[in-house]
């Protein structure tokens, strides 16, 4: 199946008003984080179905077609069906491989924050965690790209998924006062995350760092630990 053809697929449920919400509500203005998308107007559960009925018909080249397209749909309906194919490959570390190294070559086109959400832990988590190739995400923590620096944190969800907490502060730590408010995000929720876990874990990280992280951050952090708890590492921002 060619790119083109699951373009028009795609485009058959196109929805112009749910489009306008879309780019409202994903940021797409000039300057902001997401300018430069456009949108059909499909909703998340129309592309979920449309990427499980054709996931073993599209290859790398398709797929890289429609990452490189504006339409944000393209995008994430690309995504999924790469999830869908690498959770599907099972053991077998070739093509799994493969995966990662195409994954990391479309960074730059995995970059809105729900495409990389939906994405990121399931593909490139699995594979640092099974592989043991932390270093990927060192990398990307490192990198000077916002998507990049939130691919690196969120897929460390895949590592909390399997009780493996310890990378989880040191990716945090590395992007804790990083300027921009998705980064904030990422970062509490992956403490939050974290504390559903072990709450002593993200106590301990609290009391070392709360005056340092910015409030957002501490807001997703807290959000479900003893009330009490709560309130007093608020006020002490």
């Amino acid at each position: 199946m060619s790119s083109d053809e699951l373009k028009i697929i795609l485009n058959e449920l196109k929805n112009q008003r749910k489009a306008e919400i879309l780019s409202g509500y994903f940021k797409t203005k000039k300057g902001e984080y997401g300018e430069g998308d456009t949108f059909l107007g499909l909703t998340v559960p129309q592309q979920r179905i449309i990427a499980k009925e054709y996931w073993n018909k599209l290859n790398f080249d398709a797929l890289r077609n429609l990452l490189s397209e504006d339409i944000h749909e393209y995008r994430l309906v690309a995504l999924l069906i790469m999830v869908l194919q690498y959770e599907k490959s099972k053991k077998e570390i070739d093509f799994q491989k493969k995966m990662i190294e195409f994954y990391l070559s479309q960074t730059s086109r995995i970059n809105n924050w729900d495409l990389v959400d939906t994405s990121c832990y399931k593909i490139l988590g699995h594979y640092c965690f099974h592989q043991k190739r932390e270093d990927l995400l060192y990398d990307l923590a490192d990198s000077d790209n916002l998507w990049e620096k939130r691919i690196a944190v969120v897929s460390t969800m895949y590592y909390i998924k399997q009780n493996s907490l310890e990378i989880v502060p040191e990716i945090v730590l590395n992007n804790l006062n990083h300027s921009h408010d998705l980064m904030h995000k990422a970062n509490g929720w992956m403490l939050r995350e974290m504390g559903k876990k072990d709450d002593q874990k993200l106590i301990q990280f609290l009391d070392e760092y709360t005056l340092q992280m910015p409030r957002t951050t501490l807001r997703y952090a807290v959000e479900k630990i003893d009330p009490v708890l709560k309130d007093y590492y608020m006020k002490l921002k």
